[in-house]
């Protein structure tokens, strides 16, 4: 399928909106088995944090992954966090989740002050309290159609040279990468294969997407493992990475057609996963 823009294309205040400061997630819930997150989208800081942060905006942008609650519009379930990795990363573990050593974060320095135990436990409280919801949410969607797949949406920096430096080699930096490690890959291949060719199947200014599965990144993170940990005959949680192409991750400027593009490739997939589950059913 070749790729031309259409009405969907975002606005300003799509990708802008005004979130609450107090906002930990926002959660869209529907009668259907197919669930979008965005748990790294969120840049706010509460202000214990903020007050001893040494990492600025700027900075932690670059590691963040803004837009991707944009690519999961259109899947009926969603949940978008609305809080920094940098304040706490849900996709970790909770022994790592709270970055206090610049190895835990691509060698940055992030703190001017070092976190009391205290707020350290604060944001602790936020990623328990994460993982109760999302283990209640999917439960009931379980429950309600037996199985679901959950779209994990994050993305990643390929251009870590700086700005005018030498991209990652394309060998190394699909388009797409699909992570998996964590899923039994047998059980949930049925899924898993039909809606990486949805993906491929797509043209973007000339070009097939490259979608490659544990290339760049294996899907070790947190919220897939927690999945198929906890829901392992029901749950399939494909861990999503895109490349930054959507936008420039030294400005953080957003190009708008990557950016519909990349939300039409989800919303194509959907008809795919549905029919996949029906056929296992």
């Amino acid at each position: 399928m070749t790729y031309t823009p259409s009405h969907i294309s975002p606005s300003a205040s799509d990708l802008t909106a005004a979130i609450d400061r107090n906002a930990l997630w926002s959660v869209d819930r529907a009668a259907s088995p197919l669930i979008g997150t965005a748990i790294h989208n969120g840049h706010a800081l509460r202000d214990e944090v903020a007050a001893i942060m040494g990492l600025d905006a700027a900075g932690r942008l670059r590691e963040e992954d803004p837009f991707t609650a944009y690519a999961v519009r259109d899947v009926p379930n969603r949940i978008i966090f609305h809080r920094s990795r940098f304040e706490i990363d849900l996709n970790r573990d909770a022994e790592g989740a709270v970055y206090l050593r610049p190895e835990q974060a691509w060698g940055l320095d992030i703190w001017a002050q070092r976190p009391e135990d205290a707020l350290v436990k604060r944001s602790l409280d936020v990623h328990a309290a994460y993982y109760a919801m999302l283990h209640q949410m999917l439960s009931a969607i379980a429950a309600e159609h037996g199985q679901f797949v959950l779209l994990d949406i994050h993305s990643y920096n390929h251009r870590r040279n700086g700005p005018d430096g030498d991209p990652t080699p394309e060998a190394d930096a699909p388009q797409i990468n699909i992570g998996t490690i964590s899923m039994d890959r047998a059980r949930w291949a049925h899924v898993v294969d039909p809606f990486m060719e949805s993906l491929r199947g797509f043209s973007f200014r000339g070009q097939p997407m490259d979608v490659r599965e544990n290339i760049a990144f294996e899907g070790r993170g947190e919220q897939t493992r927690f999945v198929h940990a906890n829901f392992p005959d029901s749950g399939c949680a494909i861990a999503i990475e895109f490349k930054k192409f959507f936008m420039d991750e030294w400005t953080g400027e957003p190009d708008i057609e990557a950016l519909e593009a990349m939300r039409a490739m989800i919303t194509a997939s959907l008809p795919v996963l549905l029919d996949s589950l029906k056929a296992s059913a």
